[in-house]
């Protein structure tokens, strides 16, 4: 079965731009893929055009072999955008195989481990009374993981972002939302890598122990070390890993133990190739698997289906929620999707990832140019989004 076409369309759907790619064969047959780099989408479609020139009538079944190729096949090996065109190539890869022998992708991973998939919501909600408010309700609607987001003093500038002013606020309202909810529920916070070492520490440090089980992402990943020395001064639980693009980019975390949830993105990291490997390696350090899936349905099916086939799992991130829905899911765009079931996903049974992309729509349709919060403090330098 040979590659004959390989397409990406970069649509607007919901709240931010998906990058859809389609790989086509002389069987008929076709795989759904999905890049993770949101807001520079024109650049995994330029590496996709490079990679389409040589997969173009190669073998679609010899997905390891493909990977290998498109990873090595040129001086400058990795890096992120490569990646993300090789992960939404992958996992077409894998749909497609799955297709051809009339499995779910999961059967092709080792078969499933789970019936099940679990997953955490998120509220955005400010800090305060209102932050406390939505909790209850998901906690009322079945969800026992929540992810929360950091508080600022109200300002006339949302672009304003000042980490010291953020953490006082933010760990007195956590505080204030342990005690509120009691003992049972998980709670956590993404920090998007606003902070630094100290500010990190210092806000870790303002709450009582057992506040947070979790702490995602509070400083940027580039230096080991730094999340090392952070380590050393908090007890918080640790969730890293949703900008790495390789296997290689998680080996210090898990081998120095730096991590305690692994936020593997499998439209960054490589697609389903890579991500079994960081799953295993994870597994021999008893660090359980917490997707970052912040994309539309095809992103979703992939974790879904990779979560079922690994025993080291925690909770898959989802957008869709009483407190929450950025409209990535819309059944225009994906008439057949994976449905959410109260704060699960059933893993499913038919061949592929079990997803479908309006093609005909995305035809009439482009890319939005979007660009995420460019954050700057109140001396006028910028800060991390």
């Amino acid at each position: 079965m040979k590659i004959t076409d390989i397409k990406v369309y970069p649509v607007w759907v919901g709240s931010r731009n998906q990058c859809i790619v389609k790989v086509e064969t002389d069987e008929g047959l076709y795989g759904w893929g999905e890049s993770g780099l949101s807001g520079r989408e024109l650049a995994v479609q330029g590496a996709i055009r490079h990679y389409r020139e040589f997969l173009i009538g190669r073998d679609a079944m010899q997905r390891g072999a493909l990977w290998q190729e498109m990873y090595r096949s040129q001086y400058f090996e990795g890096g992120r955008v490569l990646v993300a065109a090789i992960s939404a190539i992958d996992i077409a890869l894998y749909d497609i195989a799955g297709k051809a022998l009339g499995v779910p992708v999961y059967q092709l991973l080792g078969g499933k481990q789970r019936d099940w998939v679990p997953c955490f919501a998120t509220t955005g909600a400010p800090m305060g009374p209102q932050l406390i408010e939505d909790v209850k309700l998901l906690l009322a609607h079945g969800w026992n993981v929540i992810r929360t987001v950091p508080g600022h003093p109200a300002g006339d500038d949302p672009n304003v972002f000042e980490p010291r002013e953020s953490i006082g606020l933010t760990a007195k309202w956590l505080t204030k939302l342990r005690e509120a909810v009691g003992p049972e529920p998980v709670l956590g916070i993404d920090y998007h890598h606003r902070l630094s070492v100290a500010e990190a520490a210092s806000f870790c440090q303002r709450m009582p122990s057992g506040t947070l089980d979790f702490l995602e992402e509070p400083i940027r990943d580039e230096t080991p070390e730094a999340y090392e020395v952070l380590r050393t001064m908090t007890d918080v639980p640790l969730a890293i890993g949703e900008e790495f693009s390789s296997k290689w980019q998680f080996l210090p975390y898990i081998e120095r133990g730096i991590t305690n949830f692994a936020r593997i993105d499998i439209c960054n990291v490589g697609g389903f190739t890579e991500a079994m490997k960081v799953a295993g390696w994870a597994e021999a350090h008893y660090i359980d698997l917490m997707p970052h899936n912040p994309l539309g349905p095809v992103c979703t099916a992939a974790t879904v289906h990779l979560a079922a086939a690994v025993a080291n799992f925690a909770w898959m991130e989802v957008r869709v929620s009483p407190t929450e829905n950025l409209g990535f899911d819309d059944s225009e765009w994906f008439p057949v999707q994976l449905k959410l079931e109260g704060n699960r996903f059933r893993v499913p049974d038919g061949p592929g990832l079990g997803v479908e992309f309006n093609e005909a729509l995305a035809h009439q349709h482009t890319l939005k140019f979007w660009e995420p919060p460019h954050l700057r403090r109140r001396d006028g330098s910028y800060t991390n989004w």
